[in-house]
């Protein structure tokens, strides 16, 4: 039996009903299961439906991971490994609105309790695990001096 695109169509609405995807997660998804041509039509007309975004979903991205404690840098990072546009990515950062400093404040608190580092040694290790986690160097310096 041939593949219909209400059948492309039903797979990527099982997948957009448990969160938001980007276009390109869809594809690579979906890609598995049918034919890249049919799956772009779908795609194209679920976007015009409203019901596929990449600007909604990178906007509930870049929440979610700042509730988690990553950084900007990371952010980005990862939405761009997840085929988001970089316009969409920066219309995220804006519309959200993150105080970046509180979050890295809230990372250190959990993390380390709010004590200060004792020796060098220990400052660089901490200073290396929230670059790791996506802040710049100037929140960091911010937050552990």
């Amino acid at each position: 039996m041939p593949v219909r695109p209400a059948d492309v169509r039903l797979a990527a609405m099982d997948l957009l009903a448990r969160r938001e995807h980007s276009r390109s997660e869809l594809m690579e998804k979906l890609g598995r299961r049918f034919d890249k041509a049919l799956i772009e039509t779908v795609l194209d007309t679920l976007a015009d439906d409203g019901l596929q975004s990449d600007r909604r979903f990178a906007e509930s991205f870049v929440r979610h991971r700042a509730q988690r404690g990553y950084g900007p840098l990371r952010i980005r990072q990862e939405l761009q490994q997840r085929g988001v546009a970089v316009s969409e990515i920066s219309l995220a950062f804006e519309s959200n609105e993150i105080n970046w400093l509180d979050v890295i404040g809230g990372v250190v608190t959990r993390k380390y309790g709010g004590q200060p580092a004792s020796e060098l040694k220990e400052k660089a290790r901490r200073q290396r695990f929230l670059l790791y986690r996506g802040f710049s160097h100037d929140h960091i310096k911010e937050v552990l001096d």
